[in-house]
């Protein structure tokens, strides 16, 4: 199912809403550079904590922000998830570091640890690239459940607005 997603993302854009007009939503954290590495403390090796977030621009007409944590280099097909939060509000404007207590309405799904929560990088070999997507969305999903990252991405295809990433990286030191 991922594949055909992935393929409809080619032939039709990141499964923008139709009439969303591009605006200018960013995504930054003061602890991460784009494409740098992630500080130890925010993974399996520190205290395992969530990174701050912080985001502007979120474009008009936005009900709702996801937000989806994963390494495309983990070694499986899908890659694997490390974070699922939908329904953040749109006033919204970050995550403090090491969050606990989501903004009102906010909702998790499941990583691929199968719990809830934020599950930082754990790289069983080389360096690997964990990506940050923050979605703004035309519509409210409500509760989904325990849903995965696959589960969301259905319910969000056709209203996404505009989406936007940070890329950060990590290798163990064993």
């Amino acid at each position: 199912m991922r594949y055909l997603l992935m393929c409809l993302a080619v032939l039709s854009g990141p499964f923008l809403a139709r009439g969303a007009d591009a605006t200018s939503l960013t995504l930054s954290s003061s602890v991460l550079a784009q494409g740098e590495e992630l500080p130890g403390v925010y993974t399996c090796d520190g205290a395992d904590r969530s990174p701050p977030l912080a985001w502007s621009g979120v474009p008009a007409g936005t009900e709702t922000l996801a937000l989806v944590v994963d390494d495309p280099d983990a070694p499986r097909p899908s890659g694997w998830v490390h974070w699922v939060l939908y329904d953040l509000p749109p006033d919204t404007t970050g995550l403090a570091e090491g969050v606990t207590t989501l903004p009102p309405g906010a909702r998790e799904g499941l990583n691929d640890w199968r719990r809830t929560g934020y599950g930082g990088p754990c790289p069983p070999s080389g360096r690997h690239r964990y990506v940050f997507k923050l979605y703004a969305l035309d519509q409210v999903l409500g509760d989904q459940g325990r849903v995965t990252r696959d589960r969301l991405e259905r319910a969000m295809a056709g209203h996404i607005l505009e989406q936007v990433e940070l890329m950060g990286t990590y290798h163990r030191r064993r």
